[in-house]
């Protein structure tokens, strides 16, 4: 096998109720897991969506309502399906565009952590379009010589998309490619990361494609009126244009992707804002040196002894000093006697 794998590559196809990510939900899942010695372990299961499968859906993957009505939901499977493909690189036909937003809408919904910042994504109708611009049918055809049985059921797709993976890297062994700025390279290799950087040309930050990276590494919004701006620059002008998307039908992943843009531009607006109140002056009170306040400010100022340790008497009305009383002799009886005589 020439494709060199360091760690497990992860295929995987969903079936769904529809192509809405943000509204839409799994009904099944198939992931093929590639391991570095070239031997692979599939799983496949069946989901109940919690709402009905659009008649025009199960014409497609002939998957209907009857069939998954006893079914778990995605809740009680999303664990189990990210404990097996674990650490994992992600591949996947039109992968980048669909499976993984989808997959990860679900993962949220559900609350089951699954971290995708470790990962290479490998989406195989990318390197099909951009070197023979063809569907999946006419992929397995072209690069395996192959008609898929069971079309449009999710182990069938996935093992086909396997199969036309591994065709690929035979097929373009050493062959050139030119981009659009005219660099030639050959970028079908047998090496998961190279082809992540191929797979992955437009750099979308959010998988939906609803912001995208820019050669610098900032993102970009990437639709409506404020496309090809900066993200941050859009927060700027229009502060309310993260509430109008974080209260909008866009899926889970963008809108953590975008929460996580807006925490840093409010982080280092708050640091501007601190910067600019340390560098502003201060008022000329102030700034006053100490010798040139009144002599009034610089001595306490120091009460008299009889009242600083006395303050409990400072407001008694004034007495005069008592004197001593007489003792009583027979003069003062004589004068209380007439004073009281009756007339």
């Amino acid at each position: 096998m020439k494709l060199k794998l360091k760690r497990p590559l992860a295929f995987f196809d969903l079936e769904t109720t529809g192509t809405n990510i943000g509204a839409d939900r799994i009904v099944e899942i198939s992931v093929i897991k590639l391991y570095p010695d070239g031997t692979d372990e599939v799983k496949t299961w069946r989901v109940h969506p919690g709402i009905p499968i659009p008649l025009e859906s199960s014409l497609v993957h002939g998957i209907y309502d009857e069939h998954i009505q006893n079914e778990p939901q995605f809740k009680e499977l999303g664990q189990s399906i990210a404990d097996f493909i674990g650490e994992s690189d992600l591949a996947g036909y039109n992968s980048n565009k669909f499976d993984i937003p989808m997959l990860m809408e679900e993962f949220l919904r559900a609350g089951v952590e699954f971290n995708l910042d470790a990962r290479h994504f490998v989406d195989v109708q990318n390197i099909f379009h951009q070197m023979e611009q063809r569907t999946l049918k006419a992929a397995y055809q072209f690069y395996c010589n192959k008609v898929i049985e069971n079309a449009h059921s999710a182990e069938a797709d996935t093992r086909a998309t396997m199969e036309v993976l591994l065709a690929q890297i035979e097929r373009y062994e050493n062959v050139e490619w030119e981009d659009k700025k005219g660099n030639k390279l050959v970028p079908v290799v047998g090496d998961v990361e190279a082809l992540h950087l191929f797979t992955n040309l437009s750099k979308p930050v959010d998988f939906a494609g609803r912001m995208v990276y820019n050669e610098q590494g900032e993102e970009l919004i990437n639709f409506g009126k404020h496309k090809g701006k900066r993200v941050e620059d859009v927060f700027t002008v229009e502060p309310s244009y993260y509430s109008w998307m974080m209260q909008g039908d866009f899926p889970l992943y963008t809108k953590r992707k975008l929460e996580e843009i807006y925490n840093r531009w409010n982080a280092k607006r708050v640091a501007e804002r601190q910067a600019n109140r340390a560098a502003q002056p201060k008022p000329a009170e102030q700034q006053q040196p100490a010798a040139s306040k009144p002599e009034y400010q610089k001595k306490e100022f120091i009460k008299p002894d009889h009242t600083r340790n006395n303050n409990y008497q400072q407001n008694k009305p004034f007495k005069k000093k008592e004197e001593p009383a007489k003792p009583v002799d027979d003069d003062m009886l004589q004068q209380l006697a007439l004073k009281f005589k009756k007339g």
